[in-house]
Parts: structure tokens; C-alpha cells; sequence
């Protein structure tokens, strides 16, 4: 605004606006189609570490893809709610507009919460695990039977050690 009370009409704020808000939709798109890219090389990881055995990696990968289509799909979200925005500024009359600018910082401060909110970590073990089968199921690896084989080991070892024990005297 200007110093000796010149400051912008009505109209030329909405102009301003809808330009800031232009622009932030131009950033969210971009910032969406790298997180895309970014979900591609990731399915891409997840298969190679799969087909190499480190299902460590590839269970951490998996979270990491869980987060990233959730990013996605908020930045998709939030694209909405911004050409919503800017389509209500155009409908908007220079009085409307005089009156909505007294709440201007509120609504500010909201809209700073619901980005908070948005970016906020939710907990998506069973996506992620889901994720993660399909992908070892396309490449041929079967996790229960190789877990099953690593699970019985062990008790097959402690039922022999068990057995050789005898039953009346106990073990010092």
C-alpha cells in the first residue's frame, strides 16, 4: 500500500492474488511431478533390492513409497483448493472483496494449519506392506516360504536340544 494513502483498489488486489495464486499452482505442479518421478525410481529400487534378498531395504523403500503417493496425492489436493480459490476471487465484487480483507491474516493462519496438517505422518504399515508383496509377488519371490523355512529352523533346533534332555532330571 502506499505511504500517503494511494494504496491498491479492490480489483488490482484481485489481480495480484489470483497472479500469487497462479504461481503457487505452477510450484505445486512441479513440486507433484517431481515426487512422481521420485515414485518411480522408488518401485524401481524396491523390485532390484527385492530380487538382491534385502527385504530390510526394501520394507524402508516401501515406507518411503507410501509417504511419497501420499505427498502426491495432497499436492493434487492442494492444487484444488487453490484454483477454487482463485476461481471465487474472480466471481468476487470490489465490495466483497473490501470486506473479505479484514480477515485476511486469519484465514492465512489457517491455511498455514491445514499445510501442517497435510504434510503431517500418518501410519500406512498395511499400504506398505502391500506394496511391498505385490512387488515381490510380480518378481517371483515368495516371502511366506522363505520366512516359514527361517521361522522353523530354529524351533526344529530347540526341539531337538529338548528331546535329548531327559524328561525326569532337569538341566543344570
Amino acid at each position: 500500500d502506499g505511504v500517503f494513502g494511494t494504496g491498491k483498489t479492490p480489483a488490482e488486489r484481485i489481480k495480484e492474488y489470483n497472479r500469487q495464486i497462479k504461481k503457487s499452482v505452477r510450484e505445486i505442479d512441479r513440486e507433484r511431478t517431481a515426487l512422481e518421478r521420485q515414485e518411480k525410481k522408488l518401485l524401481a529400487d524396491i523390485k532390484k533390492a527385492a530380487k538382491d534378498g534385502q527385504m530390510d531395504s526394501a520394507k524402508i523403500m516401501a515406507k518411503d513409497l507410501v509417504r511419497t503417493r501420499g505427498y502426491i496425492k495432497k499436492m493434487f489436493k492442494m492444487k484444488a483448493h487453490m484454483e477454487a480459490v482463485s476461481q471465487e476471487l474472480h466471481t468476487m465484487s470490489s465490495a466483497q472483496m473490501a470486506h473479505c480483507m479484514k480477515g485476511v491474516g486469519m484465514k492465512e493462519e489457517m491455511m498455514g494449519d491445514a499445510m501442517d496438517d497435510a504434510f503431517a505422518d500418518e501410519e500406512d504399515s498395511e499400504e506398505e506392506d502391500s506394496i511391498l508383496g505385490s512387488v515381490l509377488a510380480e518378481i517371483g519371490v515368495e516371502l511366506d516360504n522363505k520366512m516359514m523355512g527361517a521361522s522353523t529352523a530354529p524351533m526344529q533346533a530347540a526341539a531337538s536340544t529338548a528331546a535329548a534332555e531327559p524328561q525326569g532330571v532337569p538341566a543344570v
